[in-house]
């Protein structure tokens, strides 16, 4: 069965920078479009990234734009997320998420959760 396994939150203050793995088992990882969502203490899951299957298309929210990086390795089954200039608004447990479908804003279009990472980000 496929797992995400994410790794690499913490705690960083303000300004910061942080490196996000996602590990996926299994053998379909490079088929499939993949992204990141975060979900802040009373909050809904939120849109962070997306790659799709090959790297070819990628997109952020606004709100990260231009501030993260969304990567992967095909060869090695595995996702990033470089974080820098991290706010306290950055604040949140994040999730790897493996798409079934179009639709990459969208919580509904995963079909595979990651248990999630903390970042916490200390002003």
């Amino acid at each position: 069965q496929v797992q995400l396994v994410e790794s690499g939150g913490g705690l960083v203050q303000v300004g910061g920078s942080l490196r996000l793995s996602c590990a996926a088992s299994g053998s379909t990882f490079s088929r499939h479009d993949m992204g990141w969502f975060r979900e802040a203490p009373g909050e809904e899951r939120e849109f962070v990234a997306f790659i799709s299957w090959s790297g070819d298309s990628i997109d952020y929210a606004d709100s990260v734009k231009g501030r993260f990086t969304i990567s992967r390795d095909n060869t090695k089954n595995t996702l990033g997320l470089q974080m820098n200039s991290l706010k306290p608004e950055d604040t949140a447990v994040y999730f790897c998420a493996q798409y079934f479908r179009a639709g990459y804003y969208f919580t509904s279009s995963v079909d595979l959760w990651g248990k999630g990472t903390l970042v916490t980000v200390s002003s």
